[in-house]
């Protein structure tokens, strides 16, 4: 018996059917804003696909404000007119899945900004998680282990400090992708760790201390390695 295991661009092209699919969908039976689409289950027989697939674009759509999900309930067409729809719909198919250096890129864009917000709202509670995150990384750093996942954590926490839900969520949304590709691609040295251990400190001390400029300059500082990576400097 074969399995048949899809790659990631196999994937992106069933959601991109889907989604263009749920289009058709509503134009043809004209739903408008507060239509309920039909279910999951029956989405997936119509269109011959997994729920998981069905699921997967319609959060996508979600995520993008066209369609609401409301549990218990099912989901509907939301308050946007149909042109609108159609045309975002088609921004949304042309999309194309980001490569590594963007991904990077606009984590460096989105940092700069939270370290700066984190060090004018960070309460007590978002210092406590943010000093978690750093002991945690610093004793994985001292042991000689791999501490990439503390990293982030570290800098989620920063930007859960930083009061904008917002870019909390698109650090959530990027940081996993960051994670896998971070040693594929040798972006950091792992004798970098060490003076991480600094850089990270440094930037901790500026929020704890709410000095937004001086949090931001830490912060460009400690990517000082990314920056030579996205723009050859």
């Amino acid at each position: 018996m074969k399995l048949d295991i899809l790659t990631k661009t196999e994937t992106l092209d069933i959601q991109k059917t889907i989604i263009s699919k749920i289009r058709d969908l509503i134009n043809a039976k004209n739903l408008e804003p507060g239509d309920k689409l039909p279910s999951e289950r029956m989405l997936s027989e119509k269109f011959e696909v997994t729920r998981s697939n069905v699921r997967e674009a319609i959060q996508k759509l979600e995520f993008y404000g066209l369609l609401k999900s409301i549990p218990q309930s099912g989901t509907f067409v939301a308050n946007i007119g149909v042109t609108a729809m159609n045309g975002m719909i088609e921004d949304i198919l042309r999309l194309e899945e980001p490569d590594f250096k963007s991904l990077v890129e606009t984590r460096i864009l989105l940092e700069l900004k939270t370290a700066r917000l984190a060090a004018l709202r960070r309460t007590d509670d978002d210092l406590l998680k943010m000093k978690e995150a750093l002991d945690a990384y610093t004793e994985k750093v001292l042991n000689g282990e791999d501490a990439v996942q503390e990293d982030l954590l570290f800098h989620l926490a920063i930007a859960k400090a930083s009061g904008n839900s917002t870019m909390n969520t698109f650090m959530l949304i990027i940081t996993p992708e960051i994670i896998t590709n971070f040693e594929k691609y040798h972006v950091c040295d792992k004798g970098l760790a060490q003076s991480g251990i600094i850089e990270h400190q440094s930037i901790f001390d500026a929020i704890k201390d709410q000095k937004p400029q001086l949090a931001k300059q830490k912060m460009k500082e400690h990517f000082s390695v990314l920056y030579q990576y996205c723009y050859n400097i």
